[in-house]
């Protein structure tokens, strides 16, 4: 009898893939060997034709192994029919080598998953290549893994947009006057592609900018028929090392944009822009992994517990695996 929490070990004999070694098994796995070996006869020691050496092995029945043929086409069949579950899917057959490859896969997309070596030693495969056939990543496993790498909390920077509904409504806007006004924070850019803009980070104040201190700033302002609206602007490598490094590397970036052409034609150099330009206001932040800060988008210990150990060995080399 099992007791409660006890670790498993079951000897693994010598097979294609490694040779044999001593695995731990949930404790159900151990109940269920208990439970077989209390029902099957007592059976004789047989020889392991890949060590020469006589071993207790699992599934044997009348002083005979029991055949993997035997196992995936009859008798995991009627255990499938007992358990009420189909005895293939889109993938094929269930078979033992089925149910091997299934529990490596969970247990690299475990909560707290084993690494590539840790399911090496538990499959018992000689190398890494052998042990990447199994080590799926699940859909769920890949998203948490994307969502963690927090890429567009960092590498995304939201910023206001006014959206001059008379403009639209009127027909200003199909014949080409200004409807949609990105707030930099000292002014306004009514470039129509402005997340295009090589300089949208550190404005050139090029034709399409408008200070908020102008004229026509304070009567954009003032207007009522206003929609404001988020925009997410993603960042490149150098856009981040201005956010992340402050004005030593938006120093950098400013000469790299001086000879590049604004969206109304000039370069920063002819328009004359000031080193000191000023970043993207940030609108809203969101938090990602602990210790990092990035941008929202727009809208049983085995040393002390006791153990068990089976007396057989599981016949892996009578069951098809990788």
């Amino acid at each position: 009898m099992l007791v409660q929490d006890a670790i498993c070990l079951l000897d693994i004999p010598a097979h294609k893939t490694g040779t044999a070694f001593t695995k731990p098994v949930d404790p159900l796995l151990g109940k269920a060997i208990e439970a077989w070996e209390a029902v099957r006869p007592d059976q004789p020691t047989m020889l392991d034709s890949k060590t020469g050496e006589h071993v207790d092995l699992l599934f044997t029945f009348r002083a005979r192994r029991v055949a993997k043929d035997y196992i995936n086409k009859t008798i995991i069949p009627a255990l499938c029919g007992k358990a009420g579950v189909p005895t293939a899917d889109v993938r094929g057959n269930i078979t033992s080598h089925r149910a091997r490859s299934t529990i490596a896969t969970q247990l690299y997309n475990a909560k707290e998953p084993m690494t590539l070596f840790e399911l090496q030693a538990w499959l018992g495969h000689r190398s890494p290549q052998a042990t990447q056939h199994y080590a799926k990543i699940t859909p769920n496993t890949l998203s948490k893994a994307y969502n963690d790498a927090g890429y567009f909390a960092r590498n995304v920077r939201t910023i206001e947009v006014l959206v001059d509904r008379d403009a639209v409504t009127s027909g200003q806007a199909a014949a080409g006057e200004p409807w949609q006004y990105y707030d930099l924070g000292h002014g306004f850019c009514t470039y129509t592609f402005f997340e295009q803009c090589p300089h949208r980070m550190a404005c050139a104040r090029c034709d399409f900018y408008a200070p908020k201190a102008s004229t026509k700033g304070q009567l954009l302002e003032a207007k009522e028929n206003l929609q404001r609206m988020l925009a997410s602007i993603p960042l490149t490598e150098d856009e981040q090392a201005a956010v992340d490094d402050g004005q030593v590397a938006l120093d950098r970036l400013l000469e790299r944009l001086v000879d590049v052409p604004t969206p109304a034609g000039a370069t920063p150099r002819q328009l004359g822009v000031p080193a000191t330009a000023t970043l993207l206001p940030i609108v809203a932040v969101s938090h990602g992994k602990e210790g990092t800060t990035g941008v929202s988008g727009a809208q049983s210990d085995s040393s002390g517990a006791p153990g068990c150990r089976s007396s057989s060995r599981a016949e892996w080399s009578d069951i098809p695996h990788a």
